[in-house]
């Protein structure tokens, strides 16, 4: 959801990997991953990252793509757009409807944009029930009035059943940029303070255990919720944040990967203050998952200078969607990349996922 290797953002970050049952080991004999497109190049990890910045970015690049955020700048405003192919359509705690929308709200306000307006296209598969489709748009209409703006513009395109799975939804949203609150990667420095607005990985789980099927003990709902309104508490507050990112695909280690690469630093992050409810860690330890790499669509990464972080926590915390506000980790100086201190004190080196995860979580 945004321009950067794992996003949709200012043009052409999205899920390489719409079609089911396309990619991996359906690839025909004889291919390899450097002739056809696999589903892990949707994933947001290495594989996407390559496909973005040596598919895309070197055929058609320029100042405003070639930054790779969350969203484009284009002077006084941003812009950002983003395929949603999330399966099932319907999950605990949201839908596709939804997720389009807050995904698209929350890449503009990471880049400190207010939504002047969205668009929004579908590619719906003949046959599609349209008490469904009816259920999704009213489910897009309430997010909408959620975060305060309106979808003023859209397409429809109809394709034979077989041709898509269902709905395919694209959503682009634009942004009036602020004059003195400007988050960007490049503002990082060592010293910084590495926040997060609630606990991680309730989307992705969410959204497996009702895929699959599987029946576990505790609360797993999805956290998709729109973020400028949590944003525009830091705003107007006058806190000084450096950047932020909500961590979807490829969840917290991507995004600070992502981070600590652009502005050259290295992001230390403290396990021991990472805040997974125990039905999700519970599920996490169950499938053989990391919590830091599975994605959330209702949570952002805020980092900014170390004398902010008690104001910021404050002020976050007095909202719905930032009561579990935490701070875990630091910016230093050195070689890009992200490490992460353990449980036991030692530190291990967070690399980009290999492949997909979990596909088709957004």
């Amino acid at each position: 959801m945004s321009a950067a290797p794992d996003r949709g953002g200012a043009g052409v970050g999205g899920n390489a990997s719409a079609a089911p049952g396309r990619g991996g080991a359906g690839v025909g004999s004889g291919a390899s991953a450097a002739d056809v497109v696999l589903l892990g190049h949707g994933g947001g990890g290495r594989l996407s990252h390559d496909l973005v910045t040596e598919h895309f970015v070197a055929k058609l690049g320029n100042p405003a793509l070639n930054a790779l955020t969350d969203a484009a700048v284009l002077g006084e405003l941003a812009l950002t757009t983003d395929s949603f192919v999330v399966t099932p359509r319907f999950f605990a705690g949201g839908d596709l409807g939804r997720l389009a929308v807050c995904g698209t709200v929350n890449d503009l306000a990471m880049m400190g944009a207010v939504p002047l307006g969205l668009a929004a296209a579908f590619i719906l598969e003949e046959g599609l029930p349209i008490a469904e489709l009816d259920r999704l748009v009213d489910s897009m209409a309430a997010a909408a009035r959620e975060a305060n703006v309106a979808v003023v513009t859209g397409d429809t395109k109809v394709v034979p059943h077989g041709a898509c799975d269902g709905v395919f939804v694209t959503m682009s949203g634009v942004g009036r940029l602020t004059e003195n609150f400007r988050p960007t990667p490049a503002r990082i420095a060592a010293g910084d303070a590495v926040l997060v607005t609630g606990t991680l990985a309730d989307h992705g789980i969410a959204v497996l255990a009702c895929r699959e099927g599987i029946g576990l003990r505790g609360d797993l709902a999805s956290d998709v919720a729109p973020l400028g309104g949590l944003v525009a508490l830091l705003r107007e507050a006058g806190v000084s944040v450096h950047a932020m990112r909500d961590p979807t695909r490829g969840g917290v280690a991507q995004s600070l990967i992502e981070l600590a690469d652009a502005a050259g630093v290295r992001i230390e992050i403290d396990e021991a203050t990472l805040p997974v409810r125990k039905a999700v860690r519970a599920a996490c330890e169950l499938l053989g998952l990391d919590p830091l790499y599975v994605a959330n669509e209702g949570k952002a990464l805020v980092i900014l200078p170390a004398a902010e972080v008690e104001r910021a926590l404050a002020l976050m915390r007095t909202h719905p969607l930032g009561r579990g506000a935490a701070r875990i980790g630091r910016a230093l100086a050195g070689e890009p990349g992200c490490t992460l201190r353990t449980l036991l004190g030692t530190r291990r080196t967070l690399r980009m996922a290999a492949g997909e995860l979990l596909p088709r979580i957004c």
